[in-house]
């Protein structure tokens, strides 16, 4: 049997891990902090938030995974009738509808954007400037990017794509994303996986694991960067404020702010899941995403005009307030002429594997994480039976 060592006890170690174990070898995971989950955590009771807005979709590659495995638990959509209470912020006001320009472009087929061109550009010539700047605002809920209309245009129509879907393809694991870690790794134990917590690994450290088989690095690419001793492992992500807060609930109250007139996004996350907050009360998050070399308190700022078009009063009625700046934590991006398959590759030599969501993958968000940790297991187990001499079977469900 061939040991597997995984760094990282996130979406993507944990991905890693249960891949394979599957496929038969014996696997240590170590995680240096003294829970589980990476960017997947959520804070404990009684405001149950996650580390940003969080949430699987329906045709992305870990769904299927999941739920095979048993492994999706519950989870809900947002309730149709919240639909009536989404907002857009346009010039300034709060307004029902988005521009006739968002249908229109959600319509169109992602491979028609070019890669090399800018998402703004291809955009304009679809539906106009200013139904261009509105979509790459939206769009930047699944970019966390403070210019959107920047980036690729393929990299960008793909997502926004998928953001306007109908029906919607996002889903909420119930109790906050821990839950769905929680399930993960009661799952790799099962298998014989063996979990280790508050077990940092260092440049050393990983030198000896490497001698008793191929190793897994599934953190951060900063973190991957100091470990590996690697100044090659670098890609563009965002710089975003994260603001969670508990308010008072009153009727009227909207289900989601999007900025329209900037990047920026504020969701009420009771309105699917009751129980991330106590009764009476609901659980607001959202992200606003700042550039190079903005000030938190600008994403703040944002935040704070969102909540006043959205929740009046809240002021008055917040029971409960956090904030961060996560930088370069948010997922990779891509500038034009470039896709998923420049960035940092899974395959970094010497048997040592690498999986993220800032790595040589495909997906939206934590499907990156997701695809690459499981390509770095298979990959990792064929690596482990060269270096026995034998063959072993890969199971690829």
């Amino acid at each position: 049997m061939e040991q597997i060592h995984v760094i990282g006890g996130g979406l993507a170690g944990l991905t890693a891990a249960i891949t394979a174990a599957e496929s038969g070898a014996r696997v240590t995971l170590h995680e240096g902090h003294r829970v589980l989950g990476g960017r997947a955590r959520t804070t404990d009771g009684p405001y149950r938030a996650n580390e940003g807005p969080h949430a699987l979709y329906r045709r992305g590659p870990h769904w299927t995974w999941l739920a095979r495995r048993g492994l999706l638990g519950p989870v809900v959509p947002v309730p149709p009738v919240e639909g009536l209470r989404f907002r857009f912020r346009r010039a300034g006001a709060a307004r029902r509808l988005p521009p006739a320009a968002l249908p229109r472009l959600s319509r169109r087929d992602p491979h028609t954007a070019p890669v090399d061109g800018t998402f703004l550009d291809w955009a304009t010539g679809q539906v106009g400037e200013e139904g261009a700047r509105a979509a790459a605002n939206f769009a930047a809920t699944a970019l966390f990017h403070h210019d959107p209309g920047s980036l690729s245009a393929r990299f960008v129509q793909e997502r926004f794509r998928r953001l306007t879907s109908l029906p919607p393809e996002a889903r909420y694991p119930v109790g906050g994303w821990a839950r769905l870690i929680e399930r993960l790794a009661a799952h790799a134990c099962g298998l014989g996986a063996v979990i280790e917590t508050a077990a940092r690994v260092d440049n050393r450290t990983l030198g000896e694991l490497a001698r008793t088989g191929p190793v897994i690095v599934a953190t951060s690419l900063p973190s991957a960067r100091v470990l590996l001793d690697d100044a090659s492992l670098t890609w563009e992500s965002g710089r975003t404020v994260l603001v969670d807060l508990a308010v008072r609930t009153r009727r009227g109250d909207a289900s989601v702010v999007s900025d329209l007139d900037a990047p920026g996004w504020l969701e009420r996350f009771t309105a699917q899941d009751p129980g991330l907050a106590p009764a009476g009360e609901q659980l607001l998050q959202g992200q606003f995403p700042i550039g190079p070399d903005a000030r938190r308190a600008a994403g703040t700022a944002r935040a704070e005009e969102l909540l006043d078009l959205g929740f009046p009063g809240w002021r008055e009625r917040t029971t409960w307030r956090s904030e961060a700046l996560a930088e370069g934590r948010t997922g990779a991006v891509d500038r034009p002429g470039t896709t998923w398959r420049d960035r940092p590759s899974v395959v970094r030599g010497d048997g040592i594997f690498l999986a993220g969501d800032q790595v040589a993958a495909p997906g939206l968000l934590s499907e990156v994480s997701f695809t690459s940790g499981l390509e770095a297991a298979m990959l990792a187990m064929k690596a482990a039976g060269q270096r026995s001499g034998s063959g072993i079977g890969l199971n690829r469900t």
